[in-house]
């Protein structure tokens, strides 16, 4: 029952609207009580020194014991009330008009008798009540039998027994009846309000739940409808007002997320399906073929010539160096990939390395009845890569131009810069590359229809690609308007310092 936010809310308002009504009710039966008793005492302050002149209790100076005990015996009868004294100048209590049998004091303090009489405006001020030992009440007091002459004080309690019998009478019946109907509708109007408002507060926060909850229980591939404001309310309050707002923003963002990353996992799954596919498809390729022409000359040998022999032979070494090329490439890719190989870069001259892998290849492009020039201007700003990487790179597209260029063709290798960066493009005389490939040219295992030929698994501008993204830098391909195909890298600049 309590585990709802508006359950403890609710709970939370009655508590607290019950403690600040229980709180009211004492902070205001104690102000009455304070108020009430000032007022009595600012209304009465006068009062013992009235009674000493309307009812002649100073004779010849002298103060008329027997008017003294008339007036005790009159407000006994008239005004029970008050209660009247007559002390000393030591604050000894010599007559009262009070009960004898409920006098518990002997003397009262004269500390706030001088106090008042001083300063008769600083009340409530209250006097020790000779019927407590603890209790004080508010006072008029009077030197007798006069001011300039005393001989000691009339002092009046203004809020004598009598008066708190009817005052406890009172307050346990119809005030406390009235302040209780006062604190239970109190409560209950801002109970009903508070709940009110709760409930408004939390009715966001109610949605926000449910669409958290319909997003769990789905596959998470899209992004739930934000139903936890409406477009409208969206429209008029752009800002980020509270935290359910802020709640409900980062929501939508961590769910969009979460679908985006699902779809590129899915994405991803079916590449790895492909891939796994493909990767079967060029290991097995290779193996059958050399497992095939391994078998036949195992079954045909003695019928085989030597130079048919030789053949066999040569062709299952060709396909097993082609296998153990795929393997190489496959672990390279994936080091690459999982970021196992990272690059070391270091400034080099560009050129000169371009220069010593032209060299290197320049006998595979004889062979193959090519032309392998080196154009350029040499003087490029200082490249700051890895050697090691890059030369793969340079050796990759090499290969693939000797590769794919007919006999008679032949191979530019251009070095420039721009934009103050070095540039290297190699440019073929070959078919060229389909649009539709383009592309797709740098994707693992991907090859377009003039590759069917090359006995290439795809791999290798793949990790080009790969290669150039971890250094920084870029490469690119576009198909030449007088033929054959055009591979550009970029390399980061060399910046000292």
């Amino acid at each position: 029952m309590l585990k709802t936010l508006y359950t403890r809310l609710a709970l939370g308002l009655f508590l607290l609207l019950l403690a600040v009504g229980l709180l009211y009710t004492f902070i205001s039966l104690y102000s009455l009580r304070e108020y009430s008793a000032s007022v009595n005492q600012a209304l009465h302050q006068d009062l013992a020194q009235n009674l000493v002149s309307d009812r002649n209790l100073v004779r010849d100076g002298e103060l008329d014991r027997s008017a003294l005990e008339e007036l005790f015996a009159l407000y006994m009868t008239i005004n029970p009330s008050i209660e009247i004294y007559l002390l000393d100048l030591e604050g000894t209590i010599l007559s009262y008009s009070a009960d004898p049998a409920k006098i518990k004091r002997n003397q009262v303090s004269l500390a706030p008798i001088r106090k008042l009489l001083d300063d008769k405006r600083l009340y409530p001020l209250l006097g020790d009540d000779p019927r407590s030992h603890d209790r004080q009440k508010v006072f008029s007091v009077t030197p007798v039998p006069t001011q300039d002459n005393p001989v000691g004080y009339l002092y009046v309690v203004l809020r004598g027994e009598e008066y708190d019998a009817a005052e406890t009478m009172a307050r346990g019946g119809r005030i406390l009846e009235m302040s209780a109907w006062a604190l239970l509708v109190s409560l209950a109007v801002a109970m009903v309000a508070g709940l009110t408002i709760f409930r408004l507060l939390t009715r966001r926060l109610r949605s926000l739940t449910r669409l958290v909850e319909a997003f769990e229980n789905s596959d998470m591939s899209q992004h739930p409808p934000n139903t936890w404001r409406n477009k409208r309310w969206r429209d008029k309050h752009p800002a980020v007002r509270d935290e359910i707002d802020y709640l409900g923003i980062t929501f939508d963002d961590m769910a969009r997320r979460i679908a985006t990353q699902i779809e590129q996992l899915t994405e991803k799954d079916a590449q790895r399906r492909q891939l796994i596919a493909q990767v079967s498809h060029d290991l097995r390729t290779p193996l059958a073929s050399m497992q095939g022409y391994i078998e036949s000359l195992k079954l045909r040998r003695d019928r085989l010539s030597p130079q048919e022999q030789d053949r066999f032979l040569a062709i299952a070494l060709k396909e097993g160096r082609r296998l153990s090329r795929l393997v190489d490439e496959l672990f390279e890719l994936a080091a690459l990939e999982a970021r196992e190989k990272q690059p070391v870069p270091e400034p080099f001259p560009l050129a000169e390395l371009v220069h010593d892998v032209v060299q290197k290849h320049a006998q595979a492009a004889q062979d193959n009845q090519l032309t392998l020039t080196l154009k350029g201007d040499p003087a490029l700003p200082t490249a700051f890569a890895d050697l090691a990487m890059t030369e793969r790179v340079l050796d990759n597209l090499i290969s693939n131009a000797i590769a794919y260029s007919p006999p008679g063709g032949r191979i530019d290798v251009v070095v420039g810069q721009a934009d103050g960066k070095p540039e290297v493009y190699v440019q073929d005389s070959g078919p060229g590359i389909a649009e539709q490939d383009l592309a797709h040219i740098f994707e693992p295992f991907y090859r377009g229809k003039a590759s069917s030929s090359a006995g290439h698994a795809g791999l290798g501008l793949a990790i080009a690609r790969r290669i150039m993204t971890l250094q920084g830098g870029d490469i690119g391909v576009e198909n030449l308007a007088s033929g054959g195909a055009s591979f550009c890298i970029r390399l980061p600049v060399y910046a000292p310092g």
